[in-house]
């Protein structure tokens, strides 16, 4: 597993372009997957901005616990397709709770279980892992790092940190708007 990105920015910021990287592109993939299905444009994200927060944790989870399993893709494939459908399960069932909306609702596909996850999904985060962990991580850590290299230490740190602040406050807005506080 690459992490090496710059050695200006702490771990936590190696992390945290990741999980923003990730995110984004879950937020596409989202939209590219709606528009085809409903032929409009949904925001299929928690958040105002275009990141799905499941994603990015999800890749975080995938880069630190299943990282080293590059060279063994049938365990990958398995401990993967378990471990985020449990993780989808546990998210949607706590967004739920928290906020009475469901993003995602499984409840007519084939062998799912109570509309959170289904078997057909369960296989796409494992064939997802194996092509994230093999192929799009190793190759965005290239690009980042290529990036980073030409940004100046302050500005890592200010871009980061100010994306950081963003997420905090789009998740504080969109949750008192969900639960409609004001």
């Amino acid at each position: 597993m690459v992490m090496n990105i710059s050695k200006n920015i702490t771990k936590f910021q190696k992390l945290a372009i990741y999980f923003f990287i990730y995110a984004f592109l879950g937020w596409i993939g989202e939209e590219i997957y709606c528009i085809i299905a409903t032929h409009e444009f949904v925001n299929r994200g928690f958040l105002f901005g275009p990141i799905c927060p499941i994603y990015g944790y999800g890749a975080l989870i995938l880069i630190l616990c299943f990282g080293n399993y590059k060279k063994k893709p049938v365990k990958l494939f398995l401990l993967s397709a378990v471990v985020f459908s449990v993780f989808e399960y546990i998210t949607d069932f706590f967004l739920q709770a928290l906020f009475a909306t469901r993003w995602w609702d499984y409840t007519g596909y084939f062998l799912n279980i109570n509309g959170r996850i289904t078997l057909s999904f369960s296989i796409l985060w494992g064939f997802a892992s194996l092509i994230i962990i093999k192929i799009v991580h190793p190759f965005v850590t290239k690009v980042v790092g290529k990036i980073l290299v030409k940004i100046p230490f302050k500005l890592q740190h200010i871009i980061v940190d100010s994306l950081l602040i963003i997420l905090v406050l789009d998740t504080l807005i969109s949750s008192i708007m969900y639960l409609e506080i004001f």
